[in-house]
């Protein structure tokens, strides 16, 4: 894609700024400016080179950006895309990196001041660290990001923003807010969700019995417990649809125990095997 004047990004963690580190070391943007609430996290977003400049003023942080990327957690998009629409250039294209798309594309398609407009964006990339420390260049490379375009959508500005996450290594697919927040509960939320009532009934006394097991199982539930809260509160419907397939799937394996089921059991961890398997590594 072209090379952009200045990108500004809004929470400068660890999507934030691995979306800076990459803008920086594959020359795509001149300027990028990082925007925060704490000094604290803009020094270490400025220590790692993922900015240009920061500010904790959000308004004189968009005041020259071409794109501006909103990479805080979802129950704060909105009000912070609005807020830039407010006070960065007229005809600005304002994108964000959330878990979840639905309610935040209701509240924002078509309805930025200014000719501003926004398209949902989620870059499937990310980790259980937090924060630009854990900030890589690379976070996004042969990752799918989602882009989310509406009846309202321009051409020119998903073909921007596909250039973009192109550029930043990553494979666009498009979906719709509403498919996109039925999947992403079965492939990113539940899992979550599973991972944490995995960790949250192991008695202290087993932790060091632990083995790669439990450890690979429950890596997940070590993210962000705020962060995570607003996502399936958020996605409750979808979330809630998709706990219930995860509990009858349980149910199933419980029943085949309870019987003594060598067949039935084996046929479900089959199935299991067979769709891990089918995801590589």
């Amino acid at each position: 894609m072209r090379r952009l004047k200045s990108v500004a990004i809004v929470g400068v963690g660890l999507i934030g700024g691995s979306i800076g580190l990459a803008l920086r070391q594959r020359g795509i943007a001149d300027a990028v400016i990082g925007i925060g609430r704490r000094q604290a996290s803009l020094r270490t977003a400025r220590r790692v080179g993922a900015v240009t400049n920061t500010t904790v003023d959000l308004a004189k942080g968009v005041a020259d950006a071409e794109l501006i990327v909103v990479c805080t957690p979802v129950r704060r998009i909105v009000d912070d895309v609005r807020r830039a629409a407010a006070h960065c250039p007229e005809a600005a294209l304002i994108t964000d990196a959330g878990s979840t798309k639905r309610a935040i594309v209701e509240a924002l398609d078509g309805q930025l001041p200014r000719g501003c407009r926004f398209l949902g964006s989620h870059p499937l990339a990310g980790g259980e660290k937090t924060g630009a420390a854990h900030a890589t260049a690379d976070l996004f490379d042969g990752r799918i990001a989602i882009l989310t375009p509406t009846k309202n959508t321009h051409a020119e500005d998903f073909d921007t923003l596909e250039g973009f996450w192109s550029a930043l290594g990553s494979v666009v697919i498009q979906m719709s807010p509403e498919e996109h927040d039925r999947a992403l509960a079965v492939t990113s939320h539940l899992p979550h969700l599973a991972a944490a009532a995995l960790a949250g009934i192991l008695p202290e006394s087993s932790f060091r019995l632990t083995a790669a097991g439990v450890l690979d199982a429950t890596r997940i539930a070590s993210g962000d417990p705020e962060l995570w809260t607003q996502i399936f509160v958020q996605n409750r419907e979808n979330v809630l649809g998709a706990l219930g397939q995860y509990e009858r799937a349980l149910s199933a394996i419980r029943a085949a125990i309870e019987r003594g089921d060598e067949e039935d059991l084996r046929q479900l961890l089959a199935v299991a095997k067979k769709n891990r398997d089918a995801l590589g590594n």
